[in-house]
Protein backbone atom coordinates (compact mmCIF):
# COMPACT_ATOMS: atom_id res chain seq x y z
CA UNK A 1 0.00 0.00 0.00
CA UNK A 2 2.63 2.26 -0.36
CA UNK A 3 3.45 4.09 -3.80
CA UNK A 4 5.88 2.09 -6.12
CA UNK A 5 3.87 3.42 -9.21
CA UNK A 6 3.26 6.52 -9.65
CA UNK A 7 -0.59 6.59 -11.64
CA UNK A 8 -1.26 9.93 -12.92
CA UNK A 9 -4.25 11.68 -12.63
CA UNK A 10 -5.52 11.08 -16.36
CA UNK A 11 -4.53 7.38 -15.84
CA UNK A 12 -7.06 7.25 -12.91
CA UNK A 13 -9.47 8.81 -14.53
CA UNK A 14 -9.53 6.94 -17.86
CA UNK A 15 -9.99 3.57 -15.84
CA UNK A 16 -12.64 4.98 -13.33
CA UNK A 17 -14.41 6.51 -16.67
CA UNK A 18 -14.41 2.66 -18.36
CA UNK A 19 -15.77 0.94 -15.07
CA UNK A 20 -18.72 3.65 -15.29
CA UNK A 21 -17.81 5.00 -12.00
CA UNK A 22 -17.85 8.91 -12.91
CA UNK A 23 -15.46 11.51 -13.30
CA UNK A 24 -12.19 11.60 -10.91
CA UNK A 25 -12.10 14.65 -8.71
CA UNK A 26 -9.42 13.60 -6.53
CA UNK A 27 -6.63 11.00 -6.66
CA UNK A 28 -4.17 10.75 -3.01
CA UNK A 29 -1.64 7.93 -2.34
CA UNK A 30 -1.66 5.80 0.48
CA UNK A 31 1.04 5.68 2.46
CA UNK A 32 0.28 2.54 4.98
CA UNK A 33 1.37 -0.72 3.96
CA UNK A 34 4.68 -2.67 2.15
CA UNK A 35 3.32 -4.53 -0.68
CA UNK A 36 0.69 -2.71 -3.29
CA UNK A 37 0.42 0.81 -4.60
CA UNK A 38 -2.72 2.29 -3.57
CA UNK A 39 -4.91 5.60 -4.13
CA UNK A 40 -7.95 7.03 -2.66
CA UNK A 41 -10.19 7.83 -5.78
CA UNK A 42 -12.95 10.12 -5.22
CA UNK A 43 -15.37 10.87 -8.45
CA UNK A 44 -18.37 12.46 -8.28
CA UNK A 45 -20.40 9.28 -7.92
CA UNK A 46 -18.24 8.15 -5.21
CA UNK A 47 -15.12 6.31 -3.02
CA UNK A 48 -12.76 3.81 -4.41
CA UNK A 49 -9.93 2.76 -3.89
CA UNK A 50 -7.26 1.83 -6.81
CA UNK A 51 -4.59 -0.81 -6.40
CA UNK A 52 -1.89 -1.50 -8.77
CA UNK A 53 -0.36 -4.81 -7.92
CA UNK A 54 3.57 -5.05 -7.42
CA UNK A 55 4.24 -8.88 -6.33
CA UNK A 56 0.96 -10.69 -8.07
CA UNK A 57 0.51 -11.10 -11.25
CA UNK A 58 -2.27 -11.20 -13.43
CA UNK A 59 -2.64 -15.51 -13.10
CA UNK A 60 -2.45 -15.43 -9.54
CA UNK A 61 -5.26 -12.27 -9.28
CA UNK A 62 -8.20 -13.81 -9.93
CA UNK A 63 -8.19 -15.40 -6.48
CA UNK A 64 -8.40 -12.86 -4.47
CA UNK A 65 -10.61 -10.86 -6.62
CA UNK A 66 -13.28 -13.17 -7.03
CA UNK A 67 -13.00 -14.40 -3.77
CA UNK A 68 -13.79 -10.60 -2.59
CA UNK A 69 -16.77 -10.64 -5.00
CA UNK A 70 -17.92 -14.21 -3.61
CA UNK A 71 -17.84 -13.04 0.62
CA UNK A 72 -19.38 -9.55 -0.78
CA UNK A 73 -22.83 -11.22 -2.57
CA UNK A 74 -22.81 -13.24 0.98
CA UNK A 75 -23.35 -10.87 3.02
CA UNK A 76 -20.02 -10.33 4.36
CA UNK A 77 -18.98 -6.67 4.39
CA UNK A 78 -15.47 -6.64 2.41
CA UNK A 79 -15.51 -4.19 -1.02
CA UNK A 80 -16.38 -6.04 -3.94
CA UNK A 81 -14.17 -4.72 -7.16
CA UNK A 82 -15.71 -3.34 -9.81
CA UNK A 83 -16.15 -4.25 -13.72
CA UNK A 84 -15.86 -3.23 -17.20
CA UNK A 85 -18.52 -3.19 -19.80
CA UNK A 86 -17.41 -7.12 -20.67
CA UNK A 87 -17.53 -8.14 -17.18
CA UNK A 88 -13.45 -8.27 -16.40
CA UNK A 89 -12.91 -7.17 -12.43
CA UNK A 90 -8.61 -7.34 -12.80
CA UNK A 91 -7.55 -4.51 -15.10
CA UNK A 92 -4.11 -2.75 -16.36
CA UNK A 93 -2.14 0.06 -15.58
CA UNK A 94 1.20 0.67 -16.84
CA UNK A 95 1.47 -3.28 -17.97
CA UNK A 96 0.96 -3.91 -14.24
CA UNK A 97 -2.45 -5.75 -13.16
CA UNK A 98 -4.92 -3.20 -10.75
CA UNK A 99 -8.36 -2.99 -9.85
CA UNK A 100 -11.08 -0.84 -8.15
CA UNK A 101 -13.23 -1.67 -5.09
CA UNK A 102 -15.44 0.60 -3.12
CA UNK A 103 -13.89 2.71 0.19
CA UNK A 104 -15.09 1.34 3.11
CA UNK A 105 -16.76 3.62 5.08
CA UNK A 106 -15.52 4.21 8.63
CA UNK A 107 -11.89 3.98 10.73
CA UNK A 108 -9.39 1.93 12.33
CA UNK A 109 -9.45 0.69 15.77
CA UNK A 110 -5.75 0.75 16.69
CA UNK A 111 -6.58 0.74 20.46
CA UNK A 112 -9.22 -2.35 20.05
CA UNK A 113 -10.97 -2.90 23.65
CA UNK A 114 -12.88 -6.58 24.45
CA UNK A 115 -15.93 -5.12 22.64
CA UNK A 116 -14.09 -4.94 19.12
CA UNK A 117 -12.13 -7.97 19.72
CA UNK A 118 -15.79 -9.63 19.73
CA UNK A 119 -17.08 -8.48 16.70
CA UNK A 120 -14.14 -9.02 14.71
CA UNK A 121 -14.31 -12.72 16.25
CA UNK A 122 -17.61 -13.50 14.96
CA UNK A 123 -17.33 -11.38 11.31
CA UNK A 124 -13.57 -13.79 10.50
CA UNK A 125 -15.96 -16.49 11.27
CA UNK A 126 -18.79 -15.63 9.42
CA UNK A 127 -16.24 -15.05 6.29
CA UNK A 128 -15.00 -18.78 7.05
CA UNK A 129 -18.53 -19.98 6.71
CA UNK A 130 -19.20 -17.97 3.42
CA UNK A 131 -15.99 -19.13 1.64
CA UNK A 132 -16.17 -22.39 1.74
CA UNK A 133 -18.13 -22.87 -1.00
CA UNK A 134 -15.83 -20.94 -2.86
CA UNK A 135 -14.70 -22.93 -5.78
CA UNK A 136 -11.40 -21.24 -6.46
CA UNK A 137 -8.16 -23.19 -4.53
CA UNK A 138 -4.93 -21.28 -4.11
CA UNK A 139 -2.17 -21.92 -1.16
CA UNK A 140 -1.28 -19.18 1.07
CA UNK A 141 1.91 -18.15 -0.18
CA UNK A 142 2.72 -16.36 3.14
CA UNK A 143 2.50 -19.97 4.54
CA UNK A 144 5.26 -22.70 5.49
CA UNK A 145 7.08 -23.56 2.45
CA UNK A 146 7.47 -19.35 2.14
CA UNK A 147 8.76 -19.62 5.36
CA UNK A 148 11.66 -22.07 4.75
CA UNK A 149 12.61 -20.99 1.87
CA UNK A 150 12.73 -17.39 3.32
CA UNK A 151 14.29 -17.75 6.14
CA UNK A 152 17.68 -18.44 4.63
CA UNK A 153 17.82 -15.10 2.94
CA UNK A 154 17.34 -13.19 6.24
CA UNK A 155 19.10 -15.29 8.62
CA UNK A 156 22.62 -13.39 7.55
CA UNK A 157 21.23 -10.39 9.36
CA UNK A 158 20.16 -12.05 12.76
CA UNK A 159 23.14 -12.37 16.03
CA UNK A 160 23.72 -15.96 17.09
CA UNK A 161 20.22 -15.54 19.28
CA UNK A 162 17.84 -14.74 16.97
CA UNK A 163 19.52 -17.30 14.92
CA UNK A 164 18.49 -20.08 17.11
CA UNK A 165 15.07 -18.79 17.59
CA UNK A 166 14.49 -19.08 14.01
CA UNK A 167 16.15 -21.80 13.16
CA UNK A 168 14.56 -23.64 16.45
CA UNK A 169 10.69 -22.69 15.54
CA UNK A 170 11.10 -23.81 11.66
CA UNK A 171 12.07 -27.23 12.68
CA UNK A 172 8.65 -27.18 15.61
CA UNK A 173 6.64 -26.03 12.74
CA UNK A 174 7.69 -27.90 10.27
CA UNK A 175 7.20 -31.00 13.02
CA UNK A 176 3.75 -29.61 13.78
CA UNK A 177 2.58 -29.58 9.84
CA UNK A 178 3.55 -32.86 9.39
CA UNK A 179 0.97 -34.38 12.26
CA UNK A 180 -1.67 -36.56 12.35
CA UNK A 181 -3.52 -33.34 14.35
CA UNK A 182 -2.56 -30.56 11.93
CA UNK A 183 -3.91 -32.68 9.07
CA UNK A 184 -7.30 -32.62 10.69
CA UNK A 185 -7.54 -28.82 11.05
CA UNK A 186 -10.60 -27.47 9.19
CA UNK A 187 -9.21 -25.86 6.23
CA UNK A 188 -10.52 -23.04 3.41
CA UNK A 189 -10.04 -19.48 1.77
CA UNK A 190 -8.72 -16.87 5.02
CA UNK A 191 -7.49 -13.79 5.19
CA UNK A 192 -4.51 -14.39 6.81
CA UNK A 193 -3.39 -10.44 7.00
CA UNK A 194 -6.26 -9.15 9.39
CA UNK A 195 -4.06 -7.09 11.31
CA UNK A 196 -6.04 -3.86 12.65
CA UNK A 197 -5.38 -1.33 10.17
CA UNK A 198 -7.27 -3.82 7.68
CA UNK A 199 -10.38 -3.29 9.49
CA UNK A 200 -13.03 -0.49 10.07
CA UNK A 201 -15.36 0.60 12.88
CA UNK A 202 -18.40 3.11 11.95
CA UNK A 203 -18.26 5.26 14.71
CA UNK A 204 -21.84 6.86 14.39
CA UNK A 205 -23.20 3.36 15.49
CA UNK A 206 -21.40 3.69 19.34
CA UNK A 207 -25.33 5.15 20.48
CA UNK A 208 -26.16 1.95 19.47
CA UNK A 209 -24.15 -0.31 21.77
CA UNK A 210 -20.64 0.58 20.50
CA UNK A 211 -18.68 0.65 17.45
CA UNK A 212 -20.21 -1.46 14.85
CA UNK A 213 -17.43 -3.35 12.40
CA UNK A 214 -18.47 -1.65 8.92
CA UNK A 215 -15.86 -4.26 6.60
CA UNK A 216 -12.76 -5.74 6.26
CA UNK A 217 -10.04 -4.83 3.18
CA UNK A 218 -6.77 -5.90 1.50
CA UNK A 219 -7.34 -9.53 0.84
CA UNK A 220 -4.00 -9.97 -1.16
CA UNK A 221 -2.53 -12.12 1.04
CA UNK A 222 -5.46 -14.58 1.40
CA UNK A 223 -5.24 -18.29 0.42
CA UNK A 224 -6.34 -21.49 1.44
CA UNK A 225 -5.14 -22.79 4.43
CA UNK A 226 -6.03 -23.59 7.93
CA UNK A 227 -9.11 -21.32 9.45
CA UNK A 228 -6.74 -21.41 12.79
CA UNK A 229 -3.92 -19.68 11.49
CA UNK A 230 -6.30 -17.20 10.43
CA UNK A 231 -7.53 -16.70 13.64
CA UNK A 232 -4.15 -16.99 15.20
CA UNK A 233 -3.12 -13.86 13.28
CA UNK A 234 -5.73 -11.82 14.60
CA UNK A 235 -5.03 -13.08 18.24
CA UNK A 236 -1.29 -11.78 17.73
CA UNK A 237 -2.31 -8.17 16.70
CA UNK A 238 -5.73 -7.74 17.88
CA UNK A 239 -5.14 -9.03 21.57
CA UNK A 240 -1.89 -8.47 22.57
CA UNK A 241 0.13 -5.70 24.64
CA UNK A 242 2.21 -4.00 21.64
CA UNK A 243 5.20 -3.37 23.92
CA UNK A 244 5.93 -6.30 25.19
CA UNK A 245 3.89 -9.16 22.74
CA UNK A 246 1.97 -10.20 25.89
CA UNK A 247 -1.32 -11.80 25.08
CA UNK A 248 -4.00 -9.90 26.68
CA UNK A 249 -6.34 -12.79 27.87
CA UNK A 250 -9.82 -10.97 28.24
CA UNK A 251 -9.56 -9.40 24.67
CA UNK A 252 -8.30 -13.15 23.39
CA UNK A 253 -11.22 -15.10 25.14
CA UNK A 254 -13.40 -12.68 24.16
CA UNK A 255 -12.77 -12.96 20.07
CA UNK A 256 -12.66 -16.41 20.58
CA UNK A 257 -16.08 -16.89 22.32
CA UNK A 258 -17.11 -14.92 19.76
CA UNK A 259 -16.15 -16.85 16.84
CA UNK A 260 -17.03 -19.88 18.63
CA UNK A 261 -20.59 -18.58 18.12
CA UNK A 262 -20.96 -18.62 14.75
CA UNK A 263 -18.34 -21.50 13.96
CA UNK A 264 -18.09 -24.07 16.44
CA UNK A 265 -13.60 -24.73 17.05
CA UNK A 266 -13.28 -28.45 16.01
CA UNK A 267 -11.10 -30.34 19.48
CA UNK A 268 -8.07 -30.12 17.17
CA UNK A 269 -8.64 -26.57 16.99
CA UNK A 270 -8.99 -25.83 20.57
CA UNK A 271 -5.78 -28.11 21.34
CA UNK A 272 -3.33 -26.96 18.58
CA UNK A 273 -3.70 -23.66 18.99
CA UNK A 274 -0.95 -22.24 21.14
CA UNK A 275 1.26 -24.09 18.52
CA UNK A 276 -0.77 -22.33 15.48
CA UNK A 277 -0.46 -19.07 17.18
CA UNK A 278 3.37 -19.83 17.55
CA UNK A 279 3.43 -19.83 13.62
CA UNK A 280 1.62 -17.27 13.27
CA UNK A 281 4.07 -14.86 14.55
CA UNK A 282 6.81 -16.61 13.08
CA UNK A 283 5.31 -15.58 9.73
CA UNK A 284 5.45 -12.05 10.26
CA UNK A 285 9.03 -11.92 12.24
CA UNK A 286 10.69 -13.26 8.75
CA UNK A 287 8.13 -11.02 6.50
CA UNK A 288 9.49 -8.11 8.71
CA UNK A 289 13.05 -9.20 8.57
CA UNK A 290 12.71 -9.75 4.64
CA UNK A 291 11.30 -6.40 4.29
CA UNK A 292 13.79 -4.51 6.55
CA UNK A 293 16.88 -5.68 5.17
CA UNK A 294 15.65 -6.49 1.37
CA UNK A 295 13.88 -3.33 0.90
CA UNK A 296 12.03 -1.94 -2.60
CA UNK A 297 12.04 1.19 -3.43
CA UNK A 298 9.00 3.43 -2.64
CA UNK A 299 7.13 6.19 -2.04
CA UNK A 300 6.09 6.99 1.12
CA UNK A 301 7.24 3.54 2.19
CA UNK A 302 8.05 2.74 6.24
CA UNK A 303 8.73 -0.54 6.99
CA UNK A 304 7.63 -2.43 9.91
CA UNK A 305 9.49 -2.86 12.66
CA UNK A 306 10.79 -6.72 12.80
CA UNK A 307 12.05 -7.11 16.81
CA UNK A 308 7.75 -6.65 17.57
CA UNK A 309 6.85 -10.34 16.03
CA UNK A 310 10.28 -11.48 17.66
CA UNK A 311 8.92 -10.20 20.80
CA UNK A 312 5.65 -11.76 20.27
CA UNK A 313 7.02 -15.32 19.14
CA UNK A 314 8.84 -15.54 22.31
CA UNK A 315 5.93 -14.66 24.38
CA UNK A 316 3.78 -17.45 22.33
CA UNK A 317 6.60 -20.10 23.43
CA UNK A 318 7.22 -18.93 27.01
CA UNK A 319 3.40 -18.35 27.59
CA UNK A 320 1.31 -20.53 25.86
CA UNK A 321 -2.85 -19.69 25.85
CA UNK A 322 -5.75 -22.00 25.57
CA UNK A 323 -9.15 -20.82 24.67
CA UNK A 324 -11.76 -21.71 27.52
CA UNK A 325 -14.88 -22.76 26.12
CA UNK A 326 -17.25 -21.06 28.33
CA UNK A 327 -14.65 -19.62 30.34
Amino acid sequence: MAVFTKVSFEEAASLLNRLQLGTLIDLQGIASGIENTNYFATTQQGHYVLTVFERLGFDELPFYLHLMKHLAQRGVPVPAPHADAQGEILHRIQDKPAAVVDRLHGRHQLAPAASHCERVGAALARMHIAGQDYPRQQENLRGLNWWVQTAPVVRPFLNSEQAELLDNELVFQQQLAASVAYSELPRGPIHADLFRDNVLFDAASEAQGGEQLSGFFDFYFAGVDTFLFDISVCLNDWCIDLETGALATDRAQAMLAAYDSQRHLSGAELRLLPAVMRGAALRFWISRLWDKHLPRDAALLKAHDPTHFQRVLHCRIDQPWHYLRGG
